[in-house]
């Protein structure tokens, strides 16, 4: 799990930055929206609503654009969000890498025709469903930014259901911890870890890969992060995974 963990902390420092440019405002309104709509209208009661709306408070995004947001997931603006679907798409980057694209979209051909595009131009070919799902499984993941003794970590965990746990830092060096359980007990978990005190940044439905492919090459790592960076920009995408690894040094080449 490190490589991909690694990967997640890599975009949510890039989330950061792209939010000034009102992308990642964007997909977490259509997340909102798309969880009001599935749930209750009311994040007391609709754990997915809840974690969507924590993400986007994190992400800056101001309160009466969430409120907007709910209103048209509710339906109280209208029902032009009716069509908005949940579709996954799967395809390969260079070297063989596995990707997995979660998309929110009212027009399934102009999303299929723009990640084509994008996957065409930077090495990478968009397949057909399953060809690469059966490589990653889906784990509820509880975020923790901050201090915490790991013995207070371990205990915490075990009670709220917890599989494992992953410590790391991020860039301004703050500790980080990465607590992993069943989808189905991530709302336990998230609740449990928060009641102990533990400094919960958010909680979230994370692809973690079954293998992962080890990237050494600058070339092959700079045409797969470019990938990455195309597919993550397009408007209808709301994440996207790989099961690739690389070293961190390689990794900050890559980016620059």
């Amino acid at each position: 799990m490190a490589g991909h963990s690694k990967w997640a902390n890599i975009k949510r420092q890039k989330a950061r930055v792209d939010a000034v440019k009102g992308k990642t405002f964007a997909k977490l309104s259509r997340e909102i929206i798309v969880a009001a709509r599935m749930g209750v209208p009311d994040p007391e009661g609709n754990f997915r609503l809840r974690t969507a709306i924590d993400k986007a408070k994190a992400a800056g995004i101001p309160n009466d654009n969430i409120d907007r947001a709910i209103a048209k997931g509710s339906g109280q603006l209208g029902n032009d969000n009716d069509n908005l679907e949940e579709i996954r798409y799967e395809g390969y980057g260079s070297g063989g890498v596995a990707i997995l694209i979660e998309a929110l979209t009212d027009n399934r051909n102009r999303t299929a025709a723009d990640l084509r595009a994008a996957f065409t131009k930077n090495g990478g070919n968009l397949g057909e469903t399953g060809c690469v799902s059966w490589m990653f499984e889906q784990k509820g993941v509880v975020i923790l930014a901050g201090a915490v003794a790991e013995e207070q970590l371990l205990e915490a965990s075990l009670e709220g259901g917890a599989q494992t746990y992953e410590l790391s830092e991020e860039e301004e060096d703050t500790p980080l911890a990465e607590v992993f359980t069943e989808v189905s007990n991530l709302e336990t978990l998230n609740q449990t870890l928060k009641e102990k005190g533990l400094p919960v940044r958010e909680a979230e439905l994370r692809w973690i890969p079954s293998n992962t492919i080890e990237v050494t090459d600058p070339d092959l790592a700079r045409s797969l992060l470019k990938l990455m960076d195309a597919l993550e920009d397009l408007d209808d995408v709301q994440s996207v995974t790989a099961n690739f690894e690389m070293a961190d040094e390689l990794m900050s080449l890559t980016m620059v």
